[in-house]
């Protein structure tokens, strides 16, 4: 799958956006949500306040970007990853993706545990993370799609990456409500791999072993 670069201004508006993102997901950690005002995240994040609203529409709008970076660098991982039988390809993509490996991408998770955290007692926050993970489904079906083929089933490609969103969601909000650390049984990876297999169990895109209901082997 081929995507033009983004180009200089296009990147500079994402650094920016990712600058405003941290600072409010510092914020919303130290104070919460409710004590927290969008001109307190202009102010940590260096940027004037119009510009916040030139790319939020809310304080809880602001940490969009952290949230879906995660989803967006898998989604990569998977799509340039080497050929695989679907499954398979997802398994190793989201494992490999919820398993830090440097320091950004521990830090990257920790955010996402204090947000997910705050979320709890936040609905306008909550709502942008189902936001996030539906629109990072929307766009797990097209890769999904590519993987499978052209004769693959469309209601079982949406199931996929439906199964394969809810797997990574349901594992750091799971996991975001305990102290585990980030690797072992009860760290992301590991949730989510065990989702991902008890949610795609039944799917056909799992092999030709797997037959319809009834029918003799």
């Amino acid at each position: 799958m081929s995507t033009k670069p983004p180009s200089l201004t296009e990147r500079r508006k994402a650094a920016t956006q990712l600058d405003i993102a941290r600072a409010a997901a510092e914020l919303f950690t130290e104070r919460g949500p409710d004590d927290t005002t969008a001109e307190e995240i202009a102010l940590r994040a260096g940027v004037a306040l119009r510009t916040f609203y030139r790319y939020f529409r809310s304080k809880q709008d602001a940490v969009a970007p952290l949230l879906a970076g995660g989803a967006d660098r898998w989604r990569e991982r998977l799509a340039a990853g080497p050929g695989a039988a679907l499954p398979d390809a997802l398994e190793r993509s989201i494992a490999a993706s919820l398993t830090p490996a440097d320091a950004e991408a521990a830090e990257g998770l920790r955010w996402t545990r204090g947000l997910l955290r705050a979320a709890e007692r936040d609905p306008a926050l909550r709502a942008v993370w189902y936001r996030v993970n539906q629109e990072s489904e929307d766009r797990l079906r097209v890769v999904v799609a590519e993987l499978a083929g052209p004769d693959a089933d469309p209601l079982e490609v949406r199931l996929a990456a439906a199964a394969a969103t809810d797997a990574i969601r349901i594992a750091l909000e799971t996991w975001a409500e305990t102290d585990a650390p980030a690797e072992g049984a009860g760290g992301p990876a590991a949730l989510a791999v065990r989702c991902l297999r008890e949610l795609m169990g039944g799917m056909r895109l799992l092999g030709p072993d797997v037959r319809e209901p009834g029918t003799a082997p």
